[in-house]
């Protein structure tokens, strides 16, 4: 159980650490929830529940690597309203907007709003409330995307449904031991 919240923890003071490269978190994520679905392999000495972790297993990483940025902005963030003044995929097929944005005092923000899809991307002349990092640390964001207790939630709700499965993965070991089964015995897949 520990191991999941440290797995969390852990996970989430990299990302913090490492703002601007989202591989970093990712990567060592992917290797320290591989590790915990190996703990629950040997622990319950069954794939069903190894396989079941996998979906804790995403919200804990999509949690934790996305919690970092949302909340610097959240606490941090420099809220303003903003006028779309230039769309670089304007006239294309491209989904990837680069969106120059001009704040009310009539001059350009130097950072660029990125926005990736083709439906609901802002027009040129559409206002904007944006919130940025004064420090330019974070890409900065639409205020209504911003929800760092969402991204909270997720890597919460994530965690604890690993300590569930921990606690029934212990429980089952538990149950196997008694009735004469040892950890060195072919496991039952």
């Amino acid at each position: 159980m520990v191991f999941a919240w440290a797995i969390a923890a852990a996970n989430t003071c990299i990302a913090y650490v490492t703002f601007g490269s989202n591989w970093i978190p990712i990567m060592i994520g992917v290797l320290l929830c591989f590790a915990f679905t190996v703990l629950l392999i040997l622990l319950h000495r069954a794939w069903w529940l190894a396989l079941l972790s996998t979906m804790p297993s995403l919200f804990v990483l999509v949690g934790s690597v996305q919690y970092a940025p949302e909340g610097a902005l959240d606490r941090l963030g420099v809220r303003e309203s903003v006028v779309v003044a230039a769309d670089s995929a304007a006239g294309t097929s491209s989904k990837n907007h680069r969106l120059t944005l001009r704040g009310m005092d009539g001059n350009e923000l130097e950072e660029k709003l990125t926005y990736r899809g083709r439906s609901g991307a802002p027009e040129v002349g559409d206002r904007l409330d944006i919130v940025r990092d004064p420090d330019g640390k974070v890409p900065m964001a639409q205020a209504d995307t911003v929800d760092a207790s969402g991204e909270f939630g997720t890597l919460v709700g994530g965690t604890v449904m690993w300590t569930l499965m921990a606690i029934l993965a212990g429980r089952r070991g538990h149950v196997l031991r008694r009735r004469g089964h040892e950890l060195g015995e072919p496991i039952d897949w």
